[in-house]
């Protein structure tokens, strides 16, 4: 089904050491709208929706796979330098404790990733909305982080992320428009 490229989507560079931002990077790691949750979401959700969006689902999922891979990415870059009082610093001692300089699917607050973040009800449309919404909130969610990053080499990168979401989400509103066209046409016949 897929052909790895050894290479991120999107380079991502780093200034300087930041656990601070890594911190906040994790609610795109392993939050409730994140990439992860996105990706699998996307993916659960092919099942249950008509044929002709089934690609758009398989595509935007494996996108967000190579988005989990930017931040991944991004994460350990910011913290692969940090000494253990950085760490504490950041509020990443726990994360430390546990985890050393492994990633872990956790969020910001440091809360770990749960499958009660994957939505799938089997209404197509109500799927979508469900989709829609989460790409606006990922879209803010990056917003906000590169309001908080002095990383101007980071940032590149996240407002790639962000540009990356909105398209996702005009997708989703596309495929509604489509099949509220093929209920309609239905109920004409």
């Amino acid at each position: 089904m897929w052909i790895y490229e050894k290479k991120l989507q999107y380079p991502v560079k780093v200034s300087t050491c930041n656990p601070t931002l890594a911190k906040y990077l994790m609610e795109q790691y392993g939050g409730a709208d994140g990439e992860l949750a996105a990706a699998l979401r996307y993916m659960n959700q092919r099942y249950t929706i008509p044929d002709k969006v089934i690609g758009l689902l398989n595509d935007i999922a494996t996108e967000e796979f190579a988005h989990l891979e930017m931040i991944a990415t991004m994460i350990y870059k910011l913290t692969k330098d940090a000494t253990p009082q950085q760490l504490r610093d950041a509020g990443l001692a726990e994360h430390y404790v546990s985890h050393d300089s492994a990633l872990f699917y956790n969020n910001a607050a440091g809360v770990p990733f749960t499958a009660a973040y994957i939505q799938a009800k089997g209404d197509p449309i109500a799927d979508l909305y469900e989709d829609i919404a989460a790409e606006e909130k990922a879209r803010a969610t990056y917003q906000w982080i590169i309001d908080l990053s002095d990383d101007p080499d980071l940032n590149d990168s996240l407002r790639f992320l962000r540009e990356r979401e909105v398209v996702h989400s005009q997708r989703f509103r596309e495929a509604v428009e489509m099949l509220k066209e093929d209920q309609n046409r239905k109920k004409v016949f």
